[in-house]
């Protein structure tokens, strides 16, 4: 090797290390950037969404028109098999953002928000899921139906309260001035008909008149006025699917009634079911039957305002996600979505929520975020109180050592999936337990439901009587709640005859 040669060797070895140590320098100086970004606790966005069952495109139903849904579960982790803690909105809201469950409070009924932290010492001093990340540095939006009003006072430190229709009752609205539907119903029962809010047709032209379109700009508004490095937890709340079924027609141009498809339906279901079951507990009087609805031709119509006023929170649902996503938050905020349980529509004979089988209890839930599995299904049985105990485990947050619920971080990751099972109460000792292959319902006068969930999904046929179920029905009953509080004092469901009368009989006092 000349001089010359040398001499360029040496220096391109001096220029490569250089260019070594920058690009070194860049990549510890990115790193940290990295390490700062996850270091920063993500964020929160809580959607609560009212009477939504799992008529959903990604959960494979063959009517449903849902892209937000279906491309927010394309991006997170999908539980399949979620079950609320009580198949009516005071009791499961209550349940879900207190963490704790039916039989340990007495909430059985609707409940108003501030009586909620009232009764008992428990109650009293339990934080609710928003006041815990509050008391953790977070800064806290709500808007909307979260609780089973909108909230608790100063449970929010931002909170754009719950936006109704353009009077004073109507909280669930708007409505039109007379009811839509029903003919004939109001003279065949006329003690029940005023009963409900029960009501569908499209209803009213335009989007920006409904309640929901409401509070998704006010959260957008909060998401683009967020500039603070306090972490937020957004609580957003829409009402619809609640009844009544109205929203504008463009919804129900989605749905032609001859492309429907009407869910299973058994006319001689309650034949081998407790008289405490058909006659008490899930007896709705104020409710139309499916009976009824097939006699009218009204039940396409009901499946089609349900399905319009689905899609019609979907996209107010794709709104508020793709204000997250255009802004800065986006790449550090957890979307954790759920619904407060499921709703019948003629399955088991009635339109309503309140009842201990599949479709009243099992509800949409899905997490997505930093850190979470993207386009995962969990088939795996899970209780929506679950959510608070694993927000606070994503979040990186103590833990609260008062939840009844377990996170659910470990079953996202890839953990075992054994002994998992979700467990419904629908009044005083009526429970449900759902594990992977059975659904097990005991009521208060002793007496059972048992359906094999593999072979017959649609609960059709009850095995309880079948001797040769017993281990089930034993392994199921050794999963029953061990405590059963009394009915809260200001816990009530005055539309359920059978509550009045309970509540009564447990508490002694007529309180």
């Amino acid at each position: 090797m000349n001089l010359g040669t040398s001499f360029l060797f040496h220096r391109s070895k001096i220029l490569v290390g250089v260019l070594c140590l920058v690009f070194s320098l860049g990549c510890i100086r990115n790193e940290k950037k990295v390490t700062e970004a996850t270091s920063k606790p993500p964020n929160v966005l809580f959607i609560a969404v009212d009477d939504l069952n799992n008529y959903l495109g990604y959960l494979g139903d063959p009517n449903a028109k849902t892209p937000n849904f279906d491309k927010l579960a394309q991006n997170g982790t999908v539980f399949t098999n979620a079950h609320c803690q009580a198949p009516l909105c005071g009791p499961s809201r209550a349940s879900l953002l207190t963490g704790l469950r039916p039989s340990t409070t007495g909430i059985y009924g609707m409940i108003e928000d501030d009586s909620i932290k009232t009764e008992s010492k428990l109650l009293k001093e339990n934080v609710l899921l928003p006041e815990y990340f509050r008391q953790h540095g977070y800064l806290t939006y709500g808007v909307g139906k979260i609780f089973h009003d909108f909230a608790p006072k100063n449970v929010f430190e931002v909170a754009g309260g719950r936006f109704s229709g353009p009077k004073p009752n109507h909280s669930f609205g708007p409505k039109p001035e007379e009811r839509m539907a029903w003919e004939g119903y109001a003279e065949e029962n006329p003690d029940n008909y005023g009963r409900t809010s029960t009501d569908w047709g499209a209803f009213p032209e335009t989007d920006a008149e409904m309640p929901d379109d409401r509070n998704t700009k006010w959260a957008i508004e909060q998401l683009k006025n967020h500039v603070s490095d306090t972490p937020f937890f957004i609580g957003v709340g829409y009402l619809r699917p609640h009844v009544p079924l109205h929203v504008p027609q463009k919804w129900f141009d989605l749905y032609p009634l001859d492309d429907l498809v009407l869910p299973p339906y058994l006319k001689d279901d309650f034949d081998d079911i407790p008289s405490i079951a058909k006659n008490e507990v899930a007896y709705l009087p104020m409710m139309p039957s499916t009976e009824w609805a097939i006699k009218t031709g009204n039940w396409k119509k009901i499946l089609q305002a349900y399905l319009a006023c689905i899609s019609f929170v979907d996209h107010q649902i794709g709104d508020l996600l793709t204000a997250l996503e255009s802004s800065p938050h986006a790449s550090n905020t957890i979307v954790v979505l759920w619904s407060d349980h499921g709703y019948r529509i003629g399955e088991k004979g009635t339109f309503a929520k309140q009842a201990l089988w599949e479709e009243a209890t099992r509800s949409p839930m899905i997490f997505s975020g930093p850190d979470i599995s993207i386009g995962k299904e969990i088939d795996t049985p899970v209780e929506l109180l679950s959510i608070y105990p694993t927000l606070l485990e994503l979040c990186g947050l103590p833990e609260n050592t008062t939840n009844k619920g377990g996170s659910l971080t470990s079953l996202m990751q890839g953990g075992p999936s054994d002994g998992f099972t979700a467990l419904t109460t629908y009044g005083y000792e009526n429970h449900s337990i759902r594990s992977e292959d059975y659904r097990y319902i005991r009521y208060e006068d002793g007496s059972e439901e048992l359906y094999d969930m593999r072979k017959d999904p649609n609960q059709f046929v009850n095995l309880a009587g079948d001797a040769s179920y017993n281990a089930v029905k034993q392994a199921h009953k050794d999963k029953l709640p061990t405590e059963s509080a009394k009915w809260h004092r200001n816990s009530k469901y005055t539309f359920q005859p059978y509550f009045e009368e309970q509540k009564a009989r447990v508490n002694g006092n007529g309180e």
